[in-house]
């Protein structure tokens, strides 16, 4: 990891990674969101063949990220499947992985809105919510919650003119006291980070920041005005 993904929040230093994953290196901590697992298998269910590899993918990424940061625990902020009846759907391959990832590390999935508390049916512990450290992580973040929030839900995603062209990258967004993280699953969307939906959760301006080559840029977002889409709107966090 980077040193130039050193990202610091309500006191304590996480790495932002890349790959749309957050790490908590005081408790080796690997934390993601929004993995939507099973995701193509819904769309094939509902008429919409896409090829059945999504879960293996993002699994492959979360397996080789736990790899490269040595992470102990993997917190998944909910959603981690597509739907409430992914049980019914899931590949014996994928279901062996997931039983073989909570073997190999402390698991722990948190409820969201599309899965329930699913993920206890494959290994690890189930929860509402996680408090670590003073540091509340939950699904989606609350309007009235005072302590440090991390959550998912949104899928904040940022969109950039550069070298000429437009881009559009996963994105942490965040302030001093709550932080959004990307949605991690390989067949998800993404919501614009200055989107009102995304923009009404913090009282003032926020940030939206991505690791690229190694450093963390964060790009500022005026709840009035948007954010600046460009190369010269990003500062080296």
């Amino acid at each position: 990891m980077s040193g130039g993904s050193l990202l610091q929040f309500a006191g304590h230093a996480f790495h932002a990674l890349a790959d749309r994953a957050l790490f908590w290196p005081r408790h080796a901590a690997l934390i993601v969101a929004d993995l939507h697992l099973e995701k193509g298998s819904w769309y094939a269910a509902h008429g919409q063949p896409l090829p059945p590899y999504d879960s293996h993918d993002t699994l492959d990424r979360l397996a080789r990220l736990t790899a490269e940061t040595g992470a102990r625990a993997i917190w998944c902020l909910g959603d981690s499947f597509h739907d409430r009846d992914a049980a019914s759907r899931i590949a014996p391959a994928i279901a062996d992985r997931l039983h073989r990832l909570a073997a190999s590390a402390q698991l722990l999935w948190i409820a969201g809105n599309h899965d329930g508390l699913s993920g206890g049916a494959w290994g690890g512990a189930v929860a509402d919510e996680l408090v670590v450290d003073g540091v509340v992580l939950r699904h989606e973040c609350r309007a009235d919650e005072q302590r440090p929030e991390i959550s998912g839900h949104f899928h904040p995603k940022l969109r950039l003119a550069a070298r000429g062209r437009n881009v559009a990258r996963a994105c942490f967004a965040g302030d001093d006291r709550r932080l959004i993280l990307p949605a991690f699953g390989s067949l998800t969307g993404g919501l614009d980070v200055g989107d009102p939906a995304i923009a009404r959760n913090f009282p003032g301006d926020y940030c939206a920041m991505l690791v690229a080559q190694g450093r963390l840029l964060s790009f500022p977002c005026r709840r009035e005005t948007g954010y600046d889409a460009t190369e010269n709107g990003a500062a080296s966090g």
